[in-house]
């Protein structure tokens, strides 16, 4: 295994860097779903990204529509972006390829209703990927370790969860930032009733402001839909797994960022382009908060699961880590690092949190996670206003 100092991976022209060279066929609207996955097929490094959303969106919600969008188009582990729009949307293919030139990176749209039906659609959209596909940096470079984004994400939490791997993968997070490289964690729904924790962790009263108040809003939304989620615990998976809170589980959710200071705040898919440890505003849903980490440019994620969960993410790997006995024995096709040593053969929290650090490395290294073998390539949008 190469020093954890650098790794081989591509250089986009706006200076970021990639350890994957997806094509990403973008729908910008959910009548161009089948066009985005048509296009793709039998093109080994086509992704689709689609979705149920594009149309009927008005005022934050679509700029929030289009900023995800563009930041997965971003996304260092993205080469080359072909839009794709139907033609009456919202938003214009056109329009977010426009947005996507100034990265530098090859792009192109397409629009059905002026190429006219779905098989004329998918012919042109096909030829504008042959081109795509040949402009494709394919030069592999030495790339510090420091320019890697790693992004954090737990679900199906258990009894293990803040006992083990949240806790290990806090070990690696010491490490990784060690090495330069930067970090992000989100979900502020799974920070309900580690309040405390936060202020001591805040590195300025800037970030304990934001990360308090993101707090206090996303508990004001559940309180305004009629729901109580203090002292309750909303997910069945989780009761089942032996976690009896969402403060319990809040308590173990923290500990993925280990002993590290929160240098700083991100809004949903905003950026990450200052270094060390950042918090991202997402909800605790796990493929919605994903996008965000993406479209914030994170090339790598690093998932905990209790109960198990084969979910991955459409453009970036993500590294499953679970410690509970029964889920890497059940599960063991989709779990990348089973901690469960831990519980049989004395395996310890540092060892643990580099054996997460090792598989980190592996995965930047070019070796593919479980997810990405069997296929899962799951994206979703984050919505903050109705449909109308």
């Amino acid at each position: 295994m190469k020093s954890p100092m650098s790794f081989k991976g591509y250089r986009r022209p706006d200076g970021s860097f990639g350890i994957r060279n997806h094509i990403a066929v973008i729908s910008t609207v959910a009548c161009a779903n089948h066009l985005a996955e048509s296009i793709s097929r039998d093109y080994p490094n086509a992704v689709p990204i689609t979705h149920q959303h594009g149309c009927d969106q008005l005022g934050k919600d679509l700029d929030l529509f289009f900023r995800t969008l563009l930041g997965i188009a971003c996304n260092g582990n993205v080469a080359a972006v072909l839009t794709v729009g139907l033609g009456c949307e919202e938003i214009s293919a056109f329009d977010l390829a426009k947005a996507i030139e100034k990265t530098g990176k090859p792009v192109a749209s397409l629009i059905m209703q002026e190429v006219g039906g779905t098989s004329d659609s998918i012919i042109e959209g096909r030829k504008k990927l042959d081109f795509l596909s040949s402009s494709l940096n394919l030069k592999e470079e030495e790339i510090d370790f420091s320019k890697l984004i790693i992004g954090l994400e737990c679900g199906g939490s258990d009894f293990s969860s803040g006992i083990v791997t949240n806790p290990a993968v806090g070990e690696a997070v010491e490490l990784m930032l060690k090495e330069g490289a930067k970090v992000v964690f989100c979900e502020t729904t799974e920070l309900l009733g580690a309040e405390e924790i936060i202020r001591q962790k805040s590195a300025n009263p800037g970030v304990e402001t934001f990360i308090l108040n993101k707090i206090k809003q996303t508990e004001e939304m559940a309180v305004a839909m009629g729901v109580d989620i203090r002292g309750a615990q909303p997910s069945p998976g989780n009761i089942k797994g032996g976690l009896s809170t969402i403060e319990e589980k809040s308590l173990g959710a923290i500990c993925k960022v280990g002993n590290s200071q929160i240098q700083n705040v991100l809004n949903f898919a905003e950026p990450c382009a200052n270094s060390g440890l950042s918090f991202m505003d997402t909800p605790g849903n796990d493929i919605e908060s994903m996008a965000g980490l993406a479209a914030g440019g994170a090339q790598i994620m690093i998932f905990t699961t209790g109960r198990g969960t084969p979910m991955g993410f459409a453009i970036v790997p993500v590294i499953k880590v679970t410690a509970t006995p029964r889920t890497a024995r059940i599960m063991k096709e989709n779990i990348d690092v089973d901690l469960s040593a831990f519980f049989s053969h004395g395996l310890s929290i540092k060892e643990a949190g580099k054996m997460v650090f090792n598989s980190v490395i592996e995965i930047a290294e070019g070796n593919l996670t479980k997810a990405e073998m069997l296929g899962h390539r799951e994206f979703a949008i984050h919505r903050i206003g109705p449909t109308l």
